[in-house]
């Protein structure tokens, strides 16, 4: 039985189709994929070590009341990229990719959800 967050956030809690998108320029270039789960490729550009980057996903399915996952997939070597959330708005959110090894310059692949929430 559905729940009544279920019933009137009109979402399904669990599997959901996703979409994919690649950054254009530099792992800053901010990318736009309208999906509430889906996976970002960056750019190969070279990030140093201990250093980081935030980059913007504007999506439309992201309320400022939502939660958003993010974990690395593939593409890097393993251990050495870590990413996160940063920032949650209406419409987008920020996504950090943390070097914590030596300068690299690889393709990282993040995979994201999006959980429907509401503020109480």
């Amino acid at each position: 039985m559905a729940s009544l967050f279920e019933v009137t956030a009109g979402k399904a809690i669990g599997y959901v189709s996703g979409s994919a998108v690649t950054q254009g320029t530099s792992k800053s270039t901010g990318v736009t994929i309208n999906a509430a789960a889906g996976a970002i490729t960056t750019h190969n550009a070279s990030l140093a070590g201990d250093a980081n980057v935030t980059f913007t996903v504007t999506n439309s399915e992201v309320a400022a009341t939502d939660v958003v996952l993010v974990s690395v997939k593939s593409g890097a070597s393993t251990g050495l990229y870590a990413a996160f959330v940063s920032a949650t708005a209406a419409g987008s959110f920020n996504v950090t990719l943390e070097n914590v090894g030596s300068t690299a310059g690889e393709v990282v692949v993040i995979n994201f959800a999006v959980i429907k929430a509401a503020a109480s």
